[in-house]
């Protein structure tokens, strides 16, 4: 049994924080949202008043946070947990934050003694929930052995992508795929129904021919289809469409500064941001299916 400190109880960090605790491990935990904290609580964890009570005297720290700000922030700029943690403790951040910025904090953490890893994350609040996530791990193969059991507690796959930085690189590739894919499954879908077909149906055969892919198999972001899904509870909770645009920023970013070229990628970014502009956000981002159905 190991001590943690999880910080961070969104859609993913509190399914993730009860996964620990249903493991056997003793998690103490932390989010600006008392309801999260709560939550969290009545399945078995402890709270505590702030990220700094709860990093102090663990084993390990994960955080599960939105932006680079954020995680930034933490580590070294408003809360410094790099100055309170115990040498000892090793680091784990989920956050799906631009590589430089990973590495930024990873070389801090490097210069007090202290091991960190990125450790985004893949598999949506479903995976999370289910314990089926997978980790996308960038640091020294050292800390990847000493992390890949706690992480085992949560996620199926464990992936080492290679040093500081490359989780997060290879989490920004998933992703845009993952854009890509949807907006063209969310295309594919409006285009059918439209034309008389049910979505159901179309579905059902897509997912059995050569257009099949995740979405249509666990995610389908038309109502009605898969009870499971966002799309059928008014695309509440899941991934939201600001979390995909920002993913998509992250990957353009990484685009321009390697000079790689990424048309759809790029279309992509243009439709989560559009999206997202109108009034959108909050909601999962298979949402876009609605700028090709009638679905308002």
């Amino acid at each position: 049994m190991a001590k943690i400190a999880f910080i961070g109880l969104g859609n993913m960090g509190g399914p993730m924080a009860v996964n620990l605790v249903k493991a056997g491990h003793d998690v103490t935990v932390f989010d600006l949202v008392p309801a999260a904290v709560q939550a969290a609580v009545a399945e078995g964890a402890q709270s505590a008043d702030s990220a700094e009570a709860a990093a102090t005297s663990k084993d390990f720290v994960i955080s599960m946070l939105p932006a680079q700000q954020h995680v930034e922030g933490l580590y070294i700029d408003q809360a410094g947990l790099l100055d309170i943690v115990d040498k000892n403790t090793v680091i784990i951040d989920s956050s799906t934050i631009a590589a430089e910025s990973a590495q930024r904090v990873a070389a801090e953490a490097d210069k007090r003694g202290i091991k960190m890893v990125d450790a985004p994350v893949s598999g949506g609040v479903g995976g999370a929930k289910a314990g089926t996530l997978s980790f996308i791990v960038g640091g020294s193969a050292e800390a990847f052995e000493q992390v890949k059991p706690i992480l085992e507690a949560m996620g199926k796959n464990i992936f080492h992508a290679g040093d500081s930085g490359a989780g997060q690189v290879a989490k920004v590739c998933n992703n845009m795929l993952l854009a890509i894919l949807m907006a063209g499954t969310t295309e594919a879908i409006g285009m059918g129904v439209k034309n008389g077909l049910d979505p159901a149906v179309l579905s059902d055969i897509m997912s059995k021919s050569s257009g099949n892919n995740w979405a249509l198999q666990v995610y389908n972001p038309y109502p009605g289809v898969m009870d499971t899904a966002p799309a059928s509870n008014d695309y509440q909770g899941g991934f939201m469409v600001d979390l995909m645009a920002k993913d998509l920023g992250l990957a353009f970013d990484s685009a321009v500064k390697s000079r790689c070229s990424i048309p759809m990628g790029s279309m992509a970014r243009n439709l989560f941001a559009m999206h997202a502009a109108n009034g959108n956000g909050s909601l999962d981002f298979s949402s876009i299916q609605k700028m090709f159905a009638d679905l308002d």
